[in-house]
């Protein structure tokens, strides 16, 4: 391992490598490629450059070795290599002078060419961090936890919401239509789907102008504006001038299918915003579903909120998607969680969520500062709407006091018939 270089300023990031090499070598190799260095020794690295700019390994924790590799190599394949493939967590460190606040280039640096390097046959990023010296010279969230709640006039339990469903197809009217029927059950959070954006059925200005009169009359009513997170994503120059027209109408947030508008793009907007970003990460599974390759959420949510997302979604326990329950927890817990100074995101919970997942929610992560959404939990209930929003108040109600679900719904009508609904679903 490199010796410690007290003279620059340094942030790490650590990984989960599999690689045909001793991973003594194969982490020099990473660090060697992601700094100063190349395959072969070249004249311009000189000691002095390598001092200023090369990372290094600062931390090796060796786990078993396996005897096939996780992935290919045409690399490997055309050594013939025979022998077993080494495993371990490597930290290193990465000075800051190579990258500064550019979210580009720290991305290309701690998840840049390493993934396609020869001898590495399996590798995730699962985590990093900076100093907060650094941390603080990216935007961050601009609202945060506290910032939406004051936003929204929600305080001290978490946001019931839910998703416009069907996801594509409805108008504008129809959705403006569906709109009225969930701030009628007095809901606190509404967004459209992931698929919903400019559509010519639907195109966004046409929504945004049928559903914000619906959004302000029961805003009369309620003493709060339901917040309601329109779906901005597209180029830059969309995103800025939809995020104006929400402002404008009166609209209180916004929301982008952040991997593929992109870190920079989101950082962008983070610049220009007066609203809470929803960030929905659709897509995450490509970048974590093999357990070898990609991202854990740790980092994936430590990059989002240096570039100033606000709510950024986790998948949801006992859920309609491949990750685990404790995958799903470990990643609002990471939201929640201290990183270099940077304002906490608000874990937002969905698919095929309903009450029963309350109590669950509440015991693992002793917080309501999250987003409870439930699209057939709320609109499936079988007394209507209003019902499921309000089996959903009363099963949160029940697990803050600690109260079985099964005790409180002998008093709690709503509840009642959600268990009675959605327990064998």
């Amino acid at each position: 391992m490199s010796k410690q270089n007290s003279c620059r300023p340094e942030f790490t990031a650590r990984y989960f490598i599999e690689s045909s090499v001793p991973t003594e070598k194969a982490a020099d190799i990473i660090a060697g490629e992601q700094s100063s260095g190349t395959f072969m020794s070249l004249p311009g690295e000189t000691d002095a450059l390598k001092s200023r700019s090369r990372a290094r390994v600062t931390r090796i924790d060796t786990l078993p070795p396996v005897f096939e590799p996780s992935l290919r190599s045409a690399f490997v394949e055309r050594r013939a290599h025979k022998g077993m493939y080494h495993r371990a967590e490597v930290e290193i460190a990465f000075p800051i002078a190579n990258v500064g606040p550019n979210i580009s280039t720290l991305l290309a640096t701690v998840a840049g060419n390493l993934f396609e390097l020869g001898e590495v046959t399996g590798l995730k990023l699962l985590d990093i961090d900076m100093p907060s010296t650094y941390a603080s010279q990216f935007p961050g969230p601009k609202f945060g936890i506290e910032g939406t709640r004051k936003k929204a006039g929600i305080h001290g339990r978490p946001f019931i919401g839910t998703i416009i469903k069907p996801s594509i197809g409805l108008s504008a009217a129809e959705t403006a239509e569906m709109v009225e029927a969930l701030c009628a059950a007095d809901i606190d959070f509404i967004k459209d789907d992931e698929l919903l954006a400019d559509p010519p059925y639907a195109p966004f200005d046409e929504r945004l102008h049928a559903v914000m009169p619906v959004l302000k009359r029961h805003a009369d009513r309620l003493g709060r504006m339901p917040m309601y997170a329109f779906n901005i994503s597209g180029s830059i120059d969309e995103m800025l001038r939809r995020h104006d027209a929400v402002l404008a109408a009166g609209g209180t947030c916004v929301m982008v299918s952040a991997n593929w508008v992109g870190f920079a793009g989101v950082e962008h907007l983070r610049k220009h915003t007066e609203l809470p970003i929803h960030g929905h990460r659709n897509g995450w599974g490509a970048f974590s579903r093999h357990p070898h390759l990609g991202f854990s959420f740790a980092a994936y949510q430590k990059l989002w909120r240096l570039v100033g997302v606000d709510h950024l979604h986790v998948n949801g326990i006992r859920g309609k998607f491949s990750e685990s329950d404790d995958s799903v927890i470990a990643s609002a817990r990471s939201c929640l969680a201290p990183f270099a100074g940077v304002t906490p995101l608000m874990p937002v919970f969905s698919s095929g969520q309903w009450a029963s997942q309350a109590p669950d929610l509440y015991a693992n992560l002793g917080s309501t500062d999250l987003m409870h959404l439930a699209g057939g939990g709320i609109l499936g209930h079988l007394d209507g709407i209003a019902a499921g929003v309000l089996s959903m108040r009363e099963g949160w109600e029940a697990a803050v006091a600690g109260v079985s679900l099964e005790v409180f719904a002998k008093t709690h009508p709503a509840l009642q018939k959600a268990l009675i609904k959605f327990s064998h679903t």
